[in-house]
This record gives structure tokens, C-alpha cells and sequence, in this order.
């Protein structure tokens, strides 16, 4: 990490948009990313950051990330390869003003792979945010991450996942918005307006974790005839009482998911992003060791029957043990899904069950074991995740995931082949 005095900006932000300009000429971004690109790029918005100002604070962090993903299988499609070496560069920028009243926040991402549609450019954010005394207001490309539970976030809605960045869906594409959070007498009242719908992206061909067919934004089609300019609206009540922990959220647009429609005139489907309603539950209660955990959601939209979900269970955990402390966390859930073997993730009745645990020492020591277990079927999801810091700016990490004994009948089936495990090492400056 790179902390700044405002006098040395002015250097910064140059080769700042000297990157710019070079990620939009060997890069694809959408329309909406290169508006925002161009913008940032303009002299009247240099000049104003360039201006000296003793109470502006400032800070950036780069991440250089090197990736090397084995599948233990040959790829059980044309053009698939075992070894994906890759490398990523992250970067963050901050700034406020006014004693942190207003400040803005700037981050993208980049990553270079073999496979072309993974070889991508995203703004995670780029938004300006103004505080007050009980609200705050947020204009731009932002991230936002509902859900208490482990191993599915079913009410985490707001922002498109970054397919071919991650298989569990933990990474996110930016979500152009506005947001305002208000501070209340009975809890916390957030406030979305969603302008703009950000399509998911798929491998390519020399990729894995794909059907055998080649999905672009062609294949493609939308419910509403406003396509990407669909307004999306979302409001989300929080608050904590007592032992309690909760949230309750309603969403209404663009499904960040796509239905897969049956096209039997021409033996195929379609794929199609429909307009959803959707309610969702989160509530964790903390009991000493034991954490409760629970999401639950109710979607409704015109392309296919009403759908329930929910994942909910326990992480107790072990603290300090034996003075040197060590922290053991067991993690159990249990998943359902109406849509049994429609459902894309697979888990319409299963069981989860994990460990997680932390040394806590200097070198912030962690691992995480689960599985995902079918109840109906012989499936098995295996996961293993590990990281650990290498001196004060290098961190590496351990990733795994095996795809075990699944059933012909699930939507995982398609990815029977993909099992990996991957290497990451990542450079802080």
C-alpha cells in the first residue's frame, strides 16, 4: 500500500491515465466503462485533483496477482487445454476531502489469460460518496454484498458475478447506482436505483467451466424491450437487536441470472434475462461461540414457475485453543432450492459441512475445508481454500476444487471434467 501527500498526486494520476487510455486500446470494455474511462481522462477533472489542498487524503494500492490453474482432467471439450497460467493487476485509488465528508473511490481490474473472454477489463468502482450526520449518498460503480451464510448468498442481488473470474460467484462486476443509506430510529434504510444492467460473461473456447456449446452476448435476449436500460429498483431494512443481526430486501429488474428456455422448434433453448421480483431474508444470531446463520428468498418472474430458496445452519467456534491462539471454526448448512435440478448451482437439497482455521499470527495464517453434499444423489462438491502473508507486501495463496461422483441428471454435470487446483501469488505495493 502507497499512502500519499496531496503533492505527490499530481504524478500519479498522469500515469494513472496513461493506463487508461492503453487498457481501452488492448482491451474490450462496454460502452458504459469507456464513458466513464474517457471521463476520467478529461483535463478539467485532473486539474481539479491536481489543485493542493492540506485537507485532502489520499491513497492507492496496486496488487500484481500471478495465477497458475491445473485441471487434474483433459477437458471434455474441443479446444480446452490443463495448464492456464495467468496475471492480474488490481488497483485502488481513494480520495476524500471536507473531513471525509465526501470522498470518491476508483478501482478496476485487469486480467491477461489464454483463454480471450477471460482476458478482461472491469471497473469494479468508481463512484463519489457524500456523508452526513444520518445518511449517505453514492453515485457510480460500486459493489454491494448482502448475506450472512457460508456456503450460497441468495440475497446478494445487487451486483452481476464475474463469471470468469471466479467459480463460486464470490467475484462481482461494478453495478452502476445510486445509493442512499438512511440512518433511522428503527434501523437502517438503504435506497438503490440501478440504471444500467451489466450482461454475464462466459469462457471461451480454450476455457473451462463451460457447456459444451459457446455463449456471447448474442445468445442472449432480454424480457423487457429497454434490454441493458431496464431501471432496476432495490430497498433493503437493517438492523441489529439484542443477539440479533438482520436484513430484509426486495429487488425488482433485470434477473442477474439467466432462464434457460426450452426451444423445441428448433431443439435448442433460449437464454433470456427476465424482470424478477424478489424478496429476501438474512438473519445471523450470535450466541457465544456459536454463530445461527439463515438466507432465504422468494423469486417470481413470467418465464418460469416461483422459486424458494434458502441455506441456513451453525459456525461454532473453537477460540484460543491451548493459549496460542488458535481458532477452529465448524461450519454446518444446509441448502434447498425449488427448482431441484434446474437450479444452477446445484444445490436444491444439500448439506454443507466445512472447517475454518486461523492461527492468527503475524503472517495472518488461514485455511478452509468443505464440502457440498447431495442429499438425492451421489454429487459432491470439494473446496479448499488457503492463504498466508510471505513478509510485509507478498501474500500466496492455495485454491481447490473438485467436482466428485456428479449425478448425469444436474445442471454440474456439465463441468464433470473441471476439477482444479490453483496457485496465487500476489505483490502488494
Amino acid at each position: 500500500m502507497l499512502k500519499m501527500p496531496h503533492v505527490c498526486h499530481i504524478g500519479c494520476c498522469s500515469s494513472l491515465f496513461h493506463i487508461i487510455h492503453t487498457l481501452i486500446m488492448y482491451t474490450k470494455p462496454s460502452v458504459f466503462t469507456l464513458f466513464i474511462l474517457l471521463f476520467l481522462s478529461t483535463p478539467q477533472l485532473q486539474a481539479q485533483f491536481n489543485a493542493e489542498d492540506p485537507n485532502l487524503y489520499q491513497d492507492l494500492k496496486l496488487e500484481i496477482i500471478g495465477d497458475y490453474r491445473y485441471y487434474f482432467k483433459e477437458g471434455a471439450y474441443e479446444g480446452q487445454q490443463q495448464h492456464y497460467p495467468s496475471i492480474a493487476l488490481q488497483q485502488e485509488y481513494y480520495v476524500e476531502w471536507e473531513e471525509g465528508k465526501q470522498s470518491v473511490r476508483f478501482t478496476t481490474f485487469f486480467r491477461l489469460d489464454k483463454d480471450r473472454e477471460r482476458t478482461h477489463f472491469d471497473v469494479r468502482e468508481l463512484y463519489w460518496q457524500w456523508v452526513q450526520r444520518d445518511w449517505e449518498l453514492s453515485v457510480g460503480m460500486k459493489k454491494i454484498f448482502w448475506g450472512v451464510t457460508e456456503s450460497a448468498h441468495l440475497v446478494d442481488v445487487i451486483n452481476q458475478t464475474d463469471q470468469v473470474e471466479s467459480f463460486d460467484g464470490e467475484a462481482k462486476l461494478g453495478q452502476p447506482m445510486v445509493h442512499l443509506s438512511y440512518l433511522t430510529n428503527i434501523g437502517i434504510l438503504d435506497f438503490f436505483v440501478l440504471p444500467y444492467f451489466r450482461e454475464r460473461q462466459f469462457p471461451g473456447e480454450k476455457g473451462r467451466l463451460r457447456p459444451p456449446f459457446l455463449l456471447t452476448d448474442e445468445d442472449f435476449r432480454y424480457e423487457s424491450t429497454a434490454k441493458r436500460w431496464h431501471p432496476d429498483l432495490a430497498l433493503r431494512w437493517s438492523n441489529s437487536f439484542g443477539i440479533f443481526d438482520m436484513g430484509l430486501s426486495y429487488f425488482y429488474g433485470t434477473g442477474r441470472e439467466p432462464v434457460f428456455l426450452a426451444d423445441a422448434e428448433n431443439a435448442g433453448f433460449d437464454l433470456v434475462y427476465p424482470i424478477n421480483h424478489q424478496l429476501g431474508l438474512d438473519l445471523q444470531a450470535t450466541t457465544g461461540p456459536v454463530l445461527w446463520k439463515l438466507e432465504s428468498m422468494w423469486r417470481e418472474n413470467s418465464l418460469q414457475d416461483a422459486i424458494f430458496a434458502l441455506a441456513g445452519g451453525l459456525e461454532y467456534t473453537f477460540g484460543n485453543i491451548n493459549g496460542k491462539g488458535l481458532d477452529i471454526g465448524l461450519v454446518a448448512e444446509y441448502l434447498y432450492d425449488s427448482r431441484g435440478e434446474l437450479a444452477l448451482n446445484g444445490q436444491d437439497n444439500d448439506i454443507f459441512a466445512g472447517m475454518r482455521i486461523a492461527l492468527n499470527d503475524a503472517q495472518s495464517t488461514s485455511l478452509l475445508l468443505g464440502g457440498i453434499f447431495d442429499l438425492n444423489k451421489s454429487s459432491r462438491l470439494l473446496s479448499l481454500e488457503a492463504s498466508r502473508r510471505l513478509g510485509n507486501s507478498w501474500k500466496v495463496e492455495l485454491e481447490a476444487r473438485i467436482l466428485d461422483n456428479i449425478a448425469p441428471t444436474e445442471f454440474l454435470a456439465l463441468f464433470r471434467d473441471d476439477s482444479f487446483a490453483q496457485f496465487r501469488l500476489i505483490k502488494y505495493f
